[in-house]
């Protein structure tokens, strides 16, 4: 289940490459309409109503999840506009440097500590980042931005005490009435399409993206029980490494010296704070 997901979003770039001809905003609304649909039916299903009337008998706990779904609409709208855009090798790079900010922000601001090697890791991305700015000429911002974007989110749903999928609901729930209120808009100011304007095969496209984005969360919300998290460690460099892959192969973009020397100092500062990961946490399964 964990390999599935996180191969399902390694491959995702293939799927809105498809969708290119859709104006990037109006594909991130979708995803959020139908997303909501499809997860509210889910959640409706195993549980009724009451997931949600617990969390909105929670004030401080609905704030937080309206916080972090506007974090995750600007991060999926983001990555999307850069995938059709041309930028694909650019957003792995923001998923693989995405752990090492999820450490840089414990230390800022959940005061976590870390140990000399994880400080070495940090220094050789920093590096490699610096080495992007100013030998590529030009600083890698959408890279930057999704990790941070997700990275902050990661940090929300950290305290919010909530399953995933049924967070995810709630998030969508949020965004669902503005998101369908936009669409509407777009159709009557005759600058969208779904209604028998980029055909049958688009629309379905678009509504089978708001299962994409929920059933890979599903799987890792399901494995990630039954895994230990040293190997979601591990695993979650699969999608990163299928995005890089799909960007240099199928898209073709550019990817010079100086680009991979970059990318070599991040992939060396991931490797050593894998294995450091690996290390303690087989030392403390042992006592």
């Amino acid at each position: 289940m964990a390999v599935g997901a996180f191969v399902l979003w390694g491959v995702m770039p293939l799927y809105w490459h498809l969708l290119k001809m859709v104006p990037s905003l109006q594909i991130v609304l979708h995803r959020i309409v139908w997303s909501a649909v499809l997860v509210a039916a889910w959640l409706f299903w195993k549980q009724g109503g009451g997931w949600l009337r617990a969390v909105l008998a929670q004030p401080r706990l609905a704030g937080m999840l309206a916080a972090s779904g506007v974090l995750i609409a600007f991060n999926w709208g983001l990555y999307i506009w850069a995938v059709n855009a041309g930028h694909v090798i650019e957003t792995s790079l923001g998923y693989f440097i995405n752990p090492l900010l999820n450490v840089v922000i414990g230390v800022v601001f959940l005061r976590e500590r870390l140990n000399s090697v994880q400080w070495v890791s940090v220094a050789i991305a920093a590096a490699g980042v610096a080495w992007l700015t100013f030998n590529y000429g030009s600083f890698p911002w959408i890279a930057l931005t999704l990790a941070s974007s997700f990275a902050l989110y990661g940090v929300i749903r950290k305290f919010a005490a909530i399953d995933a999928v049924a967070g995810l609901g709630v998030e969508s729930a949020y965004l669902f009435l503005p998101a369908l209120a936009a669409l509407a808009w777009f159709e009557f100011q005759g600058t969208g399409g779904f209604i028998g304007g980029w055909g049958a095969g688009v629309d379905l496209l678009l509504v089978l993206g708001g299962a994409l984005t929920a059933l890979p969360l599903v799987g890792f919300a399901y494995a990630v029980r039954r895994v230990p998290l040293s190997m979601v460690g591990v695993l979650q460099y699969i999608a990163p490494t299928l995005q890089f892959l799909i960007g240099l192969l199928v898209f073709q973009e550019h990817f010079d010296r100086d680009r991979a020397i970059g990318f070599a100092l991040i992939w060396a500062a991931l490797a050593v704070f894998m294995i450091d990961g690996i290390r303690r946490a087989r030392r403390s399964a042992r006592a």
